[in-house]
C-alpha cells in the first residue's frame, strides 16, 4: 500500500517540482482556498490556537491572521516539494543567511553547531545553508511512516548537500559524532510538542503554559557545543532570509533552561511581529495546563 501511494503520488509532485514559480504560486492560492474553506483543514485546531494566544483581538482580527496562515501553510508545503526542482541559484538566491560567519567562526575552530528555530516562515529551506559551510549540516526530524516518502524526503534534503537524522538516534549519534571528532551543524525546530514526563519543563509561551523539549539544550551542555538561533523571516513571497543569534557559545556554562528560555522568547517576537508565518495547523497547546493569558 505504501509503494502504491507513492508511486500514483509522485508524478504530481515531480510536476510541482518543476512549475515556473508564477505558475506554482498560483497552485499555492487555490489550493489554500479549498483547504480553508472546503476540506476546512485543521480549521478548529487553527482557531483554538489564534483564541488561546490573541484573546484581545477581534474575530476579524483572528479570521485575518487565519486567512494568511492557510496561505502560508500552503506556500510552504509546496516549497517543500518544489525544492526538488530547484538548482542552487535557485535557492540560494531565495534564502539569504544575512551572517553566516556566525556559523563559520565555530567551525573554524573546530567546533560543531546547535541551530535551534521555531516553526516560522520557511524553516525547510534553512537546508540550503550546506552550500556555505565545510562541514556537514544535519537536519533532526520525524521519519515519515511511508519509506518511500521518506526517502524522497532524504533525496530532497540530499539534492541541496544536506543530511537528516533521525530524532530517535539523535542523543547517541551525536555523543558519537563528537567523540570522533565528526564536526556538524545540527538543525533543530524545537518548539513541538513533546511527550509529557515528569522532568517535562513547562513554562509560558504566548501566555499559555506550555511543555517544551530541551534535548538540544541538555545535550549542548553536557557536549558543550554553541547553540544558536536563526530568525527566519519572509521577505516577500518565495524569498526569506535567516539571521543568527548566539544563544550560549560555551553552554556548559549556561544556567539549566537558560538556553531554552531565550529560544522560546526569540520566537515568541517572531509570532509577535507577523504571527502568519507560524505554524498554526499543529496542536502545539494540547497538554497545556492552562489557557490564562499573560
Amino acid at each position: 500500500m505504501h509503494a502504491l501511494t507513492y508511486f500514483l503520488a509522485y508524478p504530481f509532485l515531480y510536476i510541482i517540482s518543476r512549475l515556473p514559480f508564477s505558475v506554482f504560486y498560483m497552485l499555492s492560492d487555490l489550493l489554500s482556498f479549498f483547504l480553508q474553506h472546503i476540506f476546512k483543514y485543521r480549521k478548529e485546531v487553527i482557531r483554538k490556537n489564534l483564541n488561546h494566544v490573541f484573546p484581545k483581538l477581534s474575530d476579524k482580527e483572528k479570521k485575518i491572521i487565519e486567512r494568511k496562515a492557510y496561505k502560508h501553510l500552503c506556500d510552504l508545503f509546496l516549497e517543500i516539494i518544489k525544492s526538488l526542482g530547484m538548482s542552487r541559484e535557485d535557492m540560494t538566491k531565495r534564502f539569504i543567511f544575512k551572517n553566516i560567519d556566525v556559523i563559520k567562526e565555530f567551525e573554524n575552530d573546530n567546533r560543531s553547531c546547535f541551530i535551534m528555530c521555531g516553526h516560522y516562515s520557511s524553516w525547510e529551506w534553512m537546508l540550503s545553508i550546506s552550500y556555505y559551510i565545510d562541514i556537514p549540516g544535519i537536519g533532526i526530524y520525524s521519519p515519515l511512516e511511508n519509506p518511500y516518502f521518506d526517502n524522497l524526503v532524504k533525496k530532497m534534503r540530499k539534492k541541496h548537500k544536506a543530511l537528516l537524522l533521525s530524532r530517535y538516534d539523535t542523543v547517541e549519534s551525536i555523543i558519537k559524532n563528537e567523540k570522533n571528532n565528526y564536526k556538524a551543524v545540527y538543525g533543530f525546530a524545537a518548539d513541538q510538542s513533546p511527550k509529557l514526563r515528569k522532568k517535562t519543563y513547562w513554562t509560558k509561551f504566548m501566555g499559555v503554559n506550555t511543555p517544551f523539549f530541551t534535548g538540544a539544550e541538555r545535550l549542548s551542555r553536557k557536549l558543550n557545543i554553541p547553540v544558536v538561533f536563526a530568525e527566519i523571516k519572509r521577505v516577500k513571497r518565495g524569498y526569506y532570509e535567516a539571521e543568527f543569534k548566539v544563544l550560549s557559545k560555551n553552554p556548559d556554562k549556561s544556567k539549566e533552561f537558560e538556553i531554552t528560555n531565550k529560544f522560546i522568547e526569540l520566537v515568541e517576537n517572531q509570532i509577535k511581529l507577523d504571527p502568519s508565518e507560524y505554524f498554526w495547523a499543529h496542536n502545539r497547546f494540547k497538554h497545556s495546563k492552562s489557557f490564562k493569558s499573560l
